[in-house]
């Protein structure tokens, strides 16, 4: 008798033996793929959250910064320039310097490579009486933002002036009725109103803005500067000025410095905080991602093993029952000759099917089970399917090796002496 049919009709006359022996293949190969595949879940589940929390924070952080561009929009900058020897209390009262330095300052401080302040804008800024209409106001000529060298475009805070344009604080245009479009002589040139602005309750509603190389020419300050406004770099550190200050006093060692606070300082302070917050709790996220993981991991390291050893139990259990059931057949098998390796073939043999046939249930099984997933790959990989149905039969024969090796060994007559 051949080896494959005594396997069969082993199988054959205990069906039931055979298919609890393939349920305990299953089971454990099912438990194995699904805690694998729930752990792996769960980590790109978490990685997912993660990254979305990490994609929300940067595109509010992005709306911030533009709220914040855009409110100081017409509040001012808060870093001013000024040239050395200036009289600070007279700029605190009058609002500007009555020293001037050279406008190629400004160039020279977008050249030099400096990280601690954005967006450069030389101003030249006098109070005078307008002729024309017998009242004093500030003149503020202005151009545009002279980009810092080494650092890629930003968008101006403050917009410039054309050439023969006016822009008007809010009381001057309100008390002579004019209005954007129109036409005014200013100093015997003409005009036109290039803007107007609502009521900011300062200095700013009696001024007047022109373009630079206008207003120099007209005051007859050809190529002098008395301020260079800039924005201060939104870096959160312990001493922000005095950084900003030796940085620019190595530049431009003819200056000094002053900062004021403002709306949109304290604005871009909170935009700080609000940074701060949100990698707070993406690092709580992470911290608690992680003590989840080796709380599902504890718990797999315990499951597993104790899901395998039972499976193995139970196969070698039914191995164990079903060779004492057998007894008088081995007997009469070993009587007619059929040699000792041929019943272990047999006993194995049919361990290692129902491990074979348990391990692709297991599998089919796992697959069905309806297990959480991101859009990032398979769960369980190709390969890890292969080794669970190669491992699965290997177990089994494992399993039932010693009740069939005990089978096999078992002498004919002592066993025929009572059956």
């Amino acid at each position: 008798m051949t080896l494959h049919r005594l396997i069969l009709r082993e199988i054959r006359h205990r069906k039931v033996n055979f298919a609890l022996s393939v349920l305990g293949a299953a089971v454990a190969v099912a438990a194995v793929l699904s805690t694998v595949g729930a752990l792996r879940a769960y980590d790109r589940e978490t990685e997912a959250v993660i990254d979305e929390m990490e994609e929300a924070t940067k595109a509010e952080m992005a709306k911030l910064e533009d709220e914040i561009r855009k409110s100081m929009k017409g509040l001012g900058f808060n870093l001013f320039i000024f040239p050395e020897g200036q009289d600070l209390s007279e700029v605190y009262a009058e609002g500007f310097a009555s020293r001037t330095m050279p406008e190629e300052y400004v160039t020279k401080l977008a050249e030099s490579g400096v990280v601690t302040v954005n967006h450069l804008l030389p101003s030249l800024t006098k109070k005078l009486e307008w002729p024309e209409q017998k009242r004093t106001v500030i003149l503020i000529g202005v151009r545009g933002e002279v980009p810092i060298a080494h650092r890629s475009p930003k968008a101006p805070l403050i917009d410039p002036v054309e050439p023969g344009h006016l822009v008007m604080g809010y009381e001057l245009h309100r008390s002579l009725g004019l209005k954007k479009g129109d036409t005014v002589t200013f100093m015997e040139r003409e005009f036109t109103i290039d803007d107007t602005y609502e009521a900011r309750g300062s200095k700013d509603d009696i001024t007047l803005w022109m373009n630079l190389g206008e207003c120099q020419e007209m005051l007859d300050m050809k190529g002098e500067i008395n301020a260079i406004q800039a924005l201060e770099c939104n870096c959160a550190t312990v001493d922000r000025l005095g950084e900003i200050r030796a940085e620019l006093g190595e530049i431009l060692p003819n200056t000094q410095i002053i900062e004021t606070q403002s709306t949109a300082l304290a604005r871009a302070e909170a935009r700080n905080q609000a940074a701060a917050t949100s990698r707070a709790q993406i690092e709580a996220k992470e911290e608690q991602r992680a003590r989840l993981r080796a709380e599902r991991e504890k718990l797999a390291g315990w499951l597993l093993p104790v899901a395998t050893l039972v499976s193995m139990i139970w196969i070698g259990l039914l191995a164990f029952i079903n060779v004492r059931e057998r007894l008088p057949e081995i007997g009469i098998l070993r009587a007619i000759g059929v040699k000792g390796r041929t019943i272990l073939g047999a006993f194995l043999g049919r361990a290692v099917l129902a491990g074979v046939v348990g391990g692709v249930i297991g599998v089919v099984v796992a697959k069905v089970v309806k297990l959480p997933s991101v859009d990032s790959g398979p769960i369980i990989e190709s390969g890890e399917w292969i080794a669970a149905i190669v491992t699965a039969p290997l177990l089994a024969a494992l399993a039932a090796w010693l009740p069939s090796l005990a089978a096999a060994q078992r002498d004919p007559a002592e066993v025929l002496r009572h059956d």
